[in-house]
């Protein structure tokens, strides 16, 4: 009989012969600074745990004492049972550090985007979007049925001058963009873009997914980072990077968030976090609070590593945050450096088309608060050794 899903396995032997296939790596310790993978000790810059709360005792222990009290799991979507006081006493302490109205938690930033765009948009509405936004953004877009209004990334003119063809059309219109861009690293131009807004009355949405932890006072996002407070009705976060635990959110007025609770189908048809997983969260933002020093280490971290970079020859793009690229060219070349990169100790994966363009390949680094500058200059080593080895610097 034949397999009617052998075109799957043609497709998967052509991205290993043009050398794209990607094999998962096993970690097999905690997410830390230095962590095991396949067997191999290896420096880690491929996490998103910016701030090293992945291990923080306070986060450890909160997640314990709540398995205790509570059990593994709520049992239920949250609009039938599975709405515990802990999720609340969570959206309720986001709100107030994001200084907004309400909040909702999802089971991740995927989902958050995703089921906030698709929820309060629909076919006879209009969404103008950075070319460049994450792809759960994108599906939240297409998910709604909208009319879709791509412009160049960060050309916040250029979106103007979209809202400015659709005033005279009907429907609501929505403006998005990431706060900061997960593939270069770059930041948002978030004053140009919330000015066009209200100018032409359309709906602000921002996803701070990689800017929360990491920009504005302990970490609240680059909201706070650009004083716009007030000005931006939606604002995205996630629970999954600096956090350090699991899940994303949206923040604004309560009525959005009301809405949000009766419309967004990933809150509606998926159960609701673990207790350790809220309660863990709930730790998380009181370390933002009372340890800031984290985050400047890891703004320290981060110039001493992209200069290392920089002075080694490596083209590492736009980038104003950790997120730092190693940009290459072709994705196979991509995949060698990140092959290469491990066999040495350094662990840095490669990314290539689709997710970025076809030109673009790059190994993606993102250093954390918990490195030592013995593991930065180790690191650094590695990248000069197999850079040269490739004919890459």
């Amino acid at each position: 009989m034949s397999n009617p899903l052998s075109y799957l396995h043609d497709q998967i032997e052509q991205w290993k012969a043009e050398g794209t296939y990607q094999r998962l790596r096993i970690l097999e310790s905690e997410s830390a600074a230095e962590s095991r993978f396949d067997g191999k000790e290896v420096i880690n810059l491929a996490s998103n745990n910016y701030l090293g709360l992945t291990t923080h005792p306070k986060l450890r222990e909160a997640a314990l004492e709540a398995v205790r009290r509570y059990g593994v799991g709520s049992g239920a979507v949250r609009t039938i049972s599975g709405t515990m006081s802990l999720h609340m006493q969570l959206e309720e302490r986001i709100a107030a550090f994001k200084n907004v109205e309400a909040c909702v938690v999802f089971q991740s930033g995927f989902a958050a985007n995703a089921g906030a765009v698709s929820a309060i948009l629909g076919p006879e509405d209009h969404i103008i979007s950075d070319e460049l936004n994450h792809a759960s953004i994108i599906d939240g877009c297409r998910l709604s049925r909208a009319k879709i209004h791509v412009f160049p990334h960060k050309d916040f003119a250029a979106a103007e001058k979209i809202l400015a063809e659709l005033d005279s059309v009907p429907g609501h219109k929505l403006l998005i963009s990431d706060g900061v861009f997960s593939m270069d690293g770059d930041i948002g131009p978030l004053p140009g873009l919330v000015n066009a807004a209200e100018k032409h009355g359309a709906i602000m949405m921002v996803d701070d997914a990689h800017s929360s932890g990491v920009l504005g006072r302990n970490g609240r996002g680059t909201i706070d980072h650009f004083q716009l407070h007030g000005r931006v009705p939606i604002q995205v976060g996630t629970l999954s990077k600096a956090i350090g635990v699991l899940g994303g959110y949206v923040c604004g007025s309560r009525d959005l968030i009301e809405f949000l609770y009766h419309r967004a189908r990933p809150f509606l048809f998926s159960t609701s976090h673990p207790p350790a997983v809220a309660a863990a969260c709930l730790a998380a933002f009181d370390v933002l609070e009372q340890e800031p020093e984290r985050i400047q280490k890891l703004w320290d971290n981060t110039k001493y590593f992209k200069a290392g970079l920089q002075s080694a020859g490596f083209n590492t793009g736009i980038s104003e945050t950790p997120i730092t690229p190693v940009i290459v060219g072709e994705a196979k070349t991509a995949h060698e450096l990140s092959r290469e990169l491990f066999n040495e100790g350094v662990l840095a994966t490669g990314i290539g088309f689709p997710t970025v363009p076809k030109d673009r390949a790059r190994v993606r680094t993102i250093v954390t608060a918990t490195h030592t500058t013995g593991e930065l200059d180790r690191a650094l080593e590695v990248f000069r050794k197999v850079g040269k080895k490739l004919a890459l610097v």
